[in-house]
């Protein structure tokens, strides 16, 4: 299943990224807004790179962050 980001524009104007599955449900929504259209674009590009290198942790343990997928840290 494909996944694809999209830019919004709120009520205020403001611009915004959702990043949508195949069947057209929002998985993420950025938690920015941006005054630009090419700042939003810029922030999925930031998104789009870095995040094949990030680590997941597990915060649910008061005082650890624990690492679940080292894997993913390449």
């Amino acid at each position: 299943m494909a996944a694809d980001f999209e830019i919004h524009r709120d009520t205020e104007g403001r611009w915004y990224w959702t990043f949508q599955a195949g069947d057209n449900q929002t998985i993420a929504r950025g938690a920015e807004t941006y005054a630009h259209r090419v700042e939003c674009i810029h922030a999925i590009s930031l998104v789009r790179t870095l995040s094949p290198k990030c680590r997941i942790f597990d915060m649910t343990e008061a005082g650890t962050a624990k690492v679940v997928a080292p894997d993913a840290a390449a």
